[in-house]
């Protein structure tokens, strides 16, 4: 599928393999990861890869440090799953990529696929000796999209044009019928709707269901090129938050081949709170 998926089955055969660190991001470790694991895993919250004080990531030294207490070092091949779908372990490989970690891959399924076949689980923590991890770039370039980006596009009217939006919540959220899936309903914003112009299209669409894997990629290109999201434009992806956008900036970039996707993380979170900034209802762009 691609080098940057790797097989349940790989991962177990690998459990013990010292080159190899697997790593579980979730949003819940109390629900997750506390309650069973993939041997050997380390953890990592999903909010310990954000900016203590503002909204962002942590700084590059403050990654350095949480690598080298995971006992993470620049020679790992490092694997990453998590719950909701893969959808934090998703948006922690688009930070590991960012920070110069080239030789990062995502367990196609995460925790569904590994309960779901029967592979073996604990409650163990493991404990590595710590490293001396070094972020040898910071590139955001090619990877993220800001406001002030996204907003210069609509109002000059690119978007559908040379760039494509895609908006990867729930129909009802892209609709403005809530400002949150359920399960965030402590992080609400101001209003509901979508950016102008974007196309809905559910991250859930690349996933089958039952197995928590990514569909095959003759069907994910049949899904987004037959919305219209085709490689020759520049893609940028939205959530409310980004870690569902970063789970389709993967399916595009890196089991689809885009050559250009960046992820706008700021997100409906950002933009349905700002003032004066365009908003549509409804079920079309």
């Amino acid at each position: 599928m691609s080098e940057a998926v790797v097989e349940t089955e790989w991962v177990q055969q690998n459990l013990n393999n010292p080159k190899v660190r697997i790593v579980e991001v979730d949003y819940d470790p109390a629900t997750a990861y506390e309650q069973w694991h993939v041997p050997n895993a380390v953890l990592i919250a999903w909010k310990e890869l954000r900016h203590p004080v503002r909204r962002d990531f942590l700084e590059p030294s403050d990654f350095e440090r949480l690598m080298s207490e995971r006992g993470i070092s620049n020679d790992h091949t490092v694997v990453l799953y998590g719950d909701y779908n893969n959808w934090f372990a998703a948006y922690a490989f688009w930070l590991f990529q960012a920070y110069g970690h080239e030789d990062v891959r995502l367990m196609n399924g995460g925790r569904t696929a590994w309960a779901k076949e029967g592979r073996p689980t604990t409650k163990d923590r493991p404990t590595f000796p710590k490293t001396q991890y070094k972020v040898r770039r910071v590139d955001w370039g090619s990877r993220r999209a800001y406001l002030w980006e996204v907003l210069n596009k609509v109002v000059h009217g690119e978007v559908g044009k040379n760039v494509l939006l895609v908006d990867v919540r729930s129909p009802p959220e892209y609709k403005g019928e809530i400002t949150a899936p359920p399960e965030y309903a402590n992080e609400q914003t101001q209003v509901g709707g979508h950016i102008p112009g974007a196309i809905s299209i559910p991250w859930a669409q690349a996933v089958d269901q039952q197995t928590g894997k990514f569909k095959p990629v003759e069907e994910l290109r049949r899904i987004y090129e037959g919305a219209g999201i085709t490689p020759d434009k520049e893609v940028i992806t939205y959530c409310r938050i980004g870690e569902r956008a970063a789970h389709t900036w993967f399916v595009l970039k890196y089991l689809l081949k885009y050559p250009a996707v960046r992820v706008y993380d700021g997100s409906w979170a950002e933009w349905g709170n700002l003032v004066g900034a365009p908003v549509k209802k409804g079920d079309q762009p």
